[in-house]
């Protein structure tokens, strides 16, 4: 098994340049629109970290307690879910079956679990809000060669990532793992 490594930053004007490596997703081809989303978190896996860090601080400075409780209960919820799906077979064969929804209900256990306790607005500006900034700029920003590349190396297992773990954990990787394994099978024959 390869070692974690952490993704470098990418520079800004790879991270956000101007609106031609910017596009609107595909909604009729969700397998294509998924892989794009993937493949960029993976790619921009630190600049994310750094911008999701930033408004968390911001909304952390106006009201620290509430993001202390927000960030307790959806680790907890994304750890609990986590488990769930190891060791429930239910709960794994909804995972494996539908992992974008299986994704939303970690997503919305969090909600529900913050708005009993009142931190629904914290919740919001500073969980969700970063997350939203992240899977719009993952779904719209188009992929580059060099972002290709590093996803097939994560993918044959060369280098894993926190993100990769992550992603993994969530039964996002699947399809990819599969499409490189039959891309290298071919290679081989050849």
């Amino acid at each position: 098994m390869a070692k974690v490594e952490i993704a470098p930053l990418r520079p800004w004007d790879d991270f956000f340049p101007g609106t031609d490596r910017f596009a609107k997703p595909d909604f009729s081809d969700l397998v294509k629109w998924n892989n794009r989303v993937v493949s960029n978190l993976l790619y921009y896996q630190t600049n994310y970290l750094a911008m999701a860090i930033v408004v968390f601080m911001i909304v952390g400075f106006l009201n620290p307690l509430g993001m202390i409780l927000g960030g307790a209960v959806v680790s907890l919820v994304f750890i609990g879910s986590v488990w769930g799906a190891e060791n429930k077979v239910m709960i794994k064969n909804f995972k494996k079956k539908n992992p974008t929804l299986f994704v939303l209900a970690v997503m919305g256990a969090s909600y529900f679990l913050m708005s009993l306790f009142g931190g629904v607005m914290v919740f919001i500006f500073g969980i969700t809000f970063p997350l939203l900034l992240v899977c719009a700029h993952a779904s719209t920003r188009l992929r580059n060669l060099k972002n290709k590349l590093e996803n097939k190396i994560e993918g044959v297992g060369l280098k894993k990532t926190p993100m990769g773990i992550i992603m993994e954990a969530l039964g996002q990787q699947e399809e990819n793992f599969n499409k490189i394994q039959d891309f290298l099978e071919s290679k081989i024959k050849e």
